[in-house]
């Protein structure tokens, strides 16, 4: 064995031997070979949604991928270790996925942000090879340099690349070319044995197809190959505004159905004045929607908000205002108000940092996100609808609730992301998004206020992932393994057989709770 390998193995057995302690005495930072160990940072028991709290006994900062599978070998081979790893992205969780309690949280974004971009002779076979925790907004900048962009991206452009593929890579964008997930051409990967993998469809694809949408149980992103597409310089951005949910999402459909005019769509439902602007903060257009929200006994009138950009402009001889005109034509939004804008291809792409921004300046940005994401079939999305609104109060809701179609066709049967059966309909290729992405006000959500939150969103997910709706949640932390077998239904078996083959003994990813850490055999 190599000295120098022996004598980090010796380093990281003192580290176990301290992370078993009943007494914390791990102090920062902490050398262990060429592993350099922290105690707790002020992010690593901390996410986006700030509901967990679990908080680990040491952080690691990785300088390469080799560190992290230095760790996780160790971990593997150990015969009396039951320590945790969680991969932290940039803070990308709601519930706590990313935390592990009492174990090791990784830091992605101390690894190297390394991006190449790759242009390809013919069209579709321009790549980039990013690493795991470079940002989307980094990988959109340095295409962009080269007249290129990725084929699909999320809302968000502030969040690490390797956790948005295991997490399935959502967006409104996807329903022409499929989700992040679906535009993914070759992964390296750390499993929990701590091999480090390059893996494709062609080469080791088991573990491809289980990391892309996998939750980080089987292994931790490195880098990504991902596809990218020649950008256009400008994009038309247009709004339209529907008073009936049944209009709003037939026209919603509608789009989707032409996707070689339309680019990305999106809708929100609107509960109130606040979630009008929310929605709106970041469209460069004034808005002459002045709707009555005021409640008529015990109905309260909501509208609902269309979005949609065609952004084709490699052809010099399209009409994008014809095809705009064309396509309003078709739809059936409340007349008049039907918006359009002409903005550059990165600040539609960027909006949702305005968003951020506004909410910063309200002071509802660093609070509690009881969010829920759902994915809903087309045949119970009304349903949905009326029992979401059954469970919210519209006069103090701060924050969006999303709701858009996507194509089930453009997914990959093989990724780990679960999808709804499609109520029973084989035909149904529609099924939708749904995303309440509220904010907990401090000011005027204490803390019984959002236990009762949590309460409401626990009612909720239960009854639309029954049989009878038939949704499955997004980005879940499911209290035992039962629901989560409820929850992969069919795919359970698969999910099982993966995790054993590549992390046996659940080191990865513990915030999810759906597998209990195991000791290594005595041999």
């Amino acid at each position: 064995m190599d000295f120098a390998l022996f004598c980090t193995r010796v380093n990281i057995l003192f580290l176990l031997i301290a992370l078993c302690s009943p007494c914390k005495f791990i102090q920062s930072p902490m050398d262990f070979g060429p592993l350099n160990f922290h105690q707790t940072t002020d992010t690593s028991s901390l996410d986006f949604g700030r509901i967990v709290f679990d908080s680990p006994s040491a952080v690691l900062r990785p300088q390469s991928p080799k560190e992290i599978s230095l760790l996780l070998g160790f971990l593997s081979a150990s015969s009396f270790s039951k320590v945790t790893v969680a991969a932290r992205g940039a803070g990308h969780s709601i519930d706590g996925q990313a935390q592990a309690l009492d174990g090791i949280v990784i830091e992605m974004d101390s690894l190297p942000s390394a991006i190449s971009i790759h242009r390809g002779r013919e069209s579709g076979s321009s790549y980039a090879d990013v690493s795991g925790g470079a940002l989307w907004i980094e990988l959109l900048r340095e295409s962009l340099r080269f007249g290129l962009a990725p084929r699909s991206w999320t809302d968000y452009l502030y969040l690490s690349v390797g956790g948005t593929l295991s997490n399935g890579g959502i967006s409104g964008q996807t329903f022409k070319h499929g989700p992040q997930i679906s535009n993914v051409l070759q992964l390296d990967v750390v499993t929990g044995k701590g091999e480090q993998v390059t893996c494709s469809p062609t080469e080791s694809s088991e573990l491809f197809f289980a990391a892309l949408g996998g939750l980080g149980q089987f292994g931790i992103i490195t880098r990504a190959r991902i596809l990218l597409q020649d950008a256009p310089p400008k994009v038309k951005w247009v709004r339209a505004f529907y008073d009936d949910f049944e209009t709003f999402t037939e026209d919603q459909e509608l789009l989707v159905a032409m996707p070689d005019a339309v680019d990305y769509v999106e809708g929100f439902i609107l509960l109130n004045e606040q979630s009008l602007h929310s929605s709106s903060v970041a469209f460069p257009s004034h808005l002459e929607f002045t709707p009555e929200f005021d409640s008529n006994g015990s109905n309260y009138r909501v509208y609902h908000c269309i979005e949609f950009a065609i952004h084709d402009y490699q052809v010099e001889s399209t009409d994008v205002e014809r095809v705009v005109t064309e396509i309003s034509r078709k739809m059936s939004h409340i007349p008049s108000h039907f918006y359009s804008v002409e903005v550059s291809y990165f600040d539609f792409l960027n909006r949702v940092r305005m968003e951020e921004v506004s909410l910063r300046s309200r002071g509802l940005w660093e609070v509690a996100h009881p969010w829920l994401n759902l994915f809903v079939p087309k045949s119970g999305i009304r349903e949905f609808k009326d029992l979401l609104l059954d469970n919210i109060s519209p006069t103090d809701f701060e924050g969006l609730v999303l709701i858009y179609p996507l194509l089930r066709d453009k997914w990959d049967a093989n990724s780990s992301a679960v999808l709804p059966d499609g109520g029973g309909r084989a035909e149904e290729q529609v099924m939708y998004i749904v995303g309440v992405l509220r904010s907990a006000n401090p000011a005027t959500c204490a803390a019984q206020c959002l236990r009762d939150l949590l309460r409401r969103r626990r009612r909720v997910a239960k009854v639309a992932t029954d049989p009878r709706i038939g949704a499955k949640q997004y980005l879940a932390r499911h209290p035992s393994q039962s629901q989560w077998q409820d929850h992969f239904g069919r795919h359970w078996d698969r999910f099982v057989a993966r995790k054993a083959q590549f992390d046996p003994l659940s080191i990865l990813a513990p915030g999810q709770g759906i597998f209990p850490r195991t000791y290594a055999s005595s041999s």
